[in-house]
């Protein structure tokens, strides 16, 4: 009699951590309304847009997030060349002008202003890193231009808390950001989760709740950038939510 009392008092603990706990298909659901594709327009190019990355919206619901380096190749302006953020997906998109930006390189962090709002994503607001083995995922674009815009998602785990300054194999591969780094390095998100070309600005969320805990900003390649579609390492990166907070609550 006794046991069958702990048993029904363990039943009655753990009731509701299993009412808490949201199932991932039901994260997606509530995610991917405010995941959205970033783009070059070009008036004279067909097609008039080329896809170069993901983004997703956040409070007031007009800025959207993305990596800088998504939105850093120079433009031709003779073509009229411009990014564009697209919302919805499949045939039934919506183009959206910047209006303007802001960016923080050293993070690989851009905000793009829009004019219309869209559904936003939650941001995790904490000043530690989720624990390493919390289970997560990433909604976005990847292969944009293959798949089309099918927002997708990919599910793993946090493997650990490294610095942003990856060490290289010898000198010859170490550039001039790589060295900045170096002097000032921070700790990023190491995912056992893949991710491909066209990820880059996805957010990086709970799975049980939404809650966005970074930004996706680049793979671990074992060969050739070519090669990361038929071997990918399974091995990503994500910015942690705090730096973009701070870059949100920067006056304009």
């Amino acid at each position: 009699m006794r046991h069958v009392f702990l048993n029904l008092l363990i039943l009655t603990l753990l009731l509701p951590l299993a009412a808490s706990a949201k199932p991932l298909s039901d994260t997606i659901k509530q995610v991917k309304p405010g995941i959205v594709a970033i783009g070059i327009f070009n008036p004279t190019a067909s097609p008039r847009v080329r896809l170069v990355g993901t983004g997703f919206v956040v409070t007031p619901g007009n800025r959207i997030v993305t990596n800088y380096h998504v939105i850093a190749a120079p433009l031709d302006s003779n073509r009229q060349e411009q990014y564009v953020v697209l919302s919805g997906q499949g045939s039934q998109v919506v183009q959206h002008f910047i209006q303007k930006q802001d960016t923080a390189m050293a993070y690989d962090l851009a905000i793009l202003h829009i004019e219309q709002s869209l559904p936003q994503l939650t941001l995790h607001r904490s000043n530690n890193l989720v624990t390493e083995g919390a289970e997560v995922a990433i909604t976005g674009f990847p292969i944009t231009q293959i798949l089309g815009l099918y927002p997708a998602t990919h599910r793993g785990i946090i493997a650990a808390h490294t610095p942003i300054a990856i060490p290289v194999d010898n000198s010859a591969n170490l550039h001039a950001a790589a060295v900045r780094r170096l002097g000032a390095p921070y700790l990023v998100y190491q995912l056992d989760l893949m991710a491909y070309p066209g990820n880059s600005g996805s957010p990086l969320y709970l799975a049980d709740s939404g809650e966005v805990i970074g930004i996706i900003n680049q793979v671990y390649i074992k060969s050739t950038r070519e090669a990361v579609l038929s071997d990918p390492s399974g091995i990503t990166y994500a910015i942690p939510v705090q730096h973009l907070i701070n870059l949100l609550e920067q006056p304009n």
